[in-house]
């Protein structure tokens, strides 16, 4: 069954209002008819099935046949923080953490970025990778699409980070901390886990640094070291395992 998500403002009593490219889509693409079904979230953690009722010019409108709680998110909010990697591996980092269950991606710059972002072309940049972010919650049957906030610098990322219940620095050089034995010490308590991930160069010293003095935890995800666009994935499926399995 086609899934789509709308705002609350779309939804009036036990009627629908499809419009712009879902309308299109509903329609023109699927070539869909009056009768048939469609799954439609609110992004607020409510999913509807819905009859297909009437097509307008540019809407399509459904009918409500029954509501129910969104049960494919997970039990804890998980904010990934990401580095700007090189070419479009972030298209990659999104889409394939939205699979995973994020709630929320922010992007920043660190010291050894090689990509940095550019005032000019942020905004179009970051409608881009919010459309990503949407067909991934889309194909994944998703209850809450992610956001993809703006790019900010490496401090502003961590003290956001750091407002989490807990923070979660991925440093290929720590050596005494694991992943797995902060989430047993700390992560059963934590209804908001922030997970930090740097660049293809990681992260440098005094940026670990400041990060462990603003309350992170820094963790070693084992022996390997892994890809920049590799890490979120692992990460939030260590996550997946440990709290949803």
């Amino acid at each position: 069954m086609p899934k789509f998500f709308v705002r609350q403002e779309q939804i009036e009593g036990d009627l629908i209002t499809l419009r712009g490219d879902d309308a299109f889509h509903i329609s023109r693409a699927l070539r869909m008819a009056k009768g048939e079904r469609i799954s439609v979230s609110d992004m607020q953690g409510t999913e509807y099935e819905c009859e297909l009722e009437a097509f307008l010019t540019d809407t399509v409108q459904a009918r409500i046949l029954s509501r129910r709680a969104a049960d494919s998110e997970p039990p804890k909010k998980i904010y990934l923080y990401q580095a700007l990697p090189k070419g479009d591996k972030l298209d990659t980092v999104i889409q394939k953490a939205v699979e995973c269950g994020v709630y929320e991606i922010r992007p920043f710059e660190s010291e050894r970025c090689v990509v940095k972002s550019k005032g000019d072309a942020e905004v179009r940049k970051t409608e881009r990778r919010n459309r990503i972010a949407l067909e991934a919650a889309k194909q994944c049957g998703r209850g809450h699409v992610p956001t993809v906030c703006a790019t900010v610098d490496f401090r502003e990322a961590m003290v956001a980070a750091c407002e989490a219940d807990l923070c979660l620095f991925c440093y290929e050089g720590e050596s005494e901390q694991s992943l797995k034995r902060v989430l047993l010490e700390r992560g059963r308590e934590a209804q908001s886990i922030a997970v930090v991930v740097g660049s293809e160069g990681g992260f440098s010293v005094s940026e670990a640094d400041l990060a462990i003095q603003m309350g992170a935890a820094s963790v070693s995800l084992g022996k390997r070291i892994l890809r920049t666009e590799t890490v979120a994935s692992f990460v939030l499926g260590c996550l997946a395992y440990e709290y949803e399995m």
